[in-house]
């Protein structure tokens, strides 16, 4: 949903925004120390085959210096990027994306995946959580909408999911997967037996 906005602030000053969108992550990319695939989710059909994407991690890899967190410009599209021992964390948007808003999508990211690995961000660790991180990854970002950039929300709603036994019911209903709501009527249906 693109939109073009003119609209006039005082007297002969008009301020002009361009495609304005929600859609603005396009890519998020989870490469390790050789620049191979680990975690990858593209949500937009910039590069719709494998071919395409797996070219364009190889030359966003070799284009990245191995620093702790930064941002480049490449093939018309904005890359903030974070490292890590042997992991290479991106987030990708457009040429005209908010650095820091992509910034912050990165971050939260980056934080709910340290505290799930118990700060232990390796490959081997994320390779052995690999549903949480994937978890995660839908928690911040739906269709490149932006939907959470705070990483404690990000690890409650990622514990929530991928531990349907918990006890829900101080949560409320629109927080709770359907799993997770026909346990907790089938345990209010025991207590209200049982008494």
């Amino acid at each position: 949903m693109n939109a073009s906005l003119n609209s006039s602030v005082g007297k002969g000053i008009v301020i002009i925004i361009k495609d304005v969108t929600l859609y603005a992550v396009k890519a998020i990319l989870i490469l390790d120390n050789d620049g191979d695939r680990i975690v990858a989710k593209y949500y937009d059909d910039t590069f719709t085959h494998l071919k395409e994407q797996k070219q364009f991690e190889k030359k966003l890899f070799n284009k990245t210096p191995r620093t702790s967190a930064d941002i480049i410009m490449l093939d018309s599209m904005t890359a903030v990027f974070r490292s890590n021992v042997d992991l290479n964390f991106y987030v990708i948007g457009s040429s005209n994306e908010n650095e820091v808003m992509l910034n912050c999508v990165l971050n939260g990211f980056y934080e709910a995946v340290s505290t799930m690995l118990r700060k232990n961000v390796e490959k081997k660790f994320l390779l052995d959580n690999l549903d949480g991180v994937f978890l995660a990854l839908d928690e911040v970002v739906d269709g490149g909408i932006i939907l959470e950039t705070d990483s404690n929300n990000i690890i409650s709603r990622v514990a929530t999911k991928s531990n349907p036994l918990i006890q829900n019911d101080d949560l409320p209903l629109s927080e709770q997967t359907v799993v997770q709501v026909l346990q907790s009527a089938k345990d209010q249906l025991k207590r209200s037996l049982l008494n």
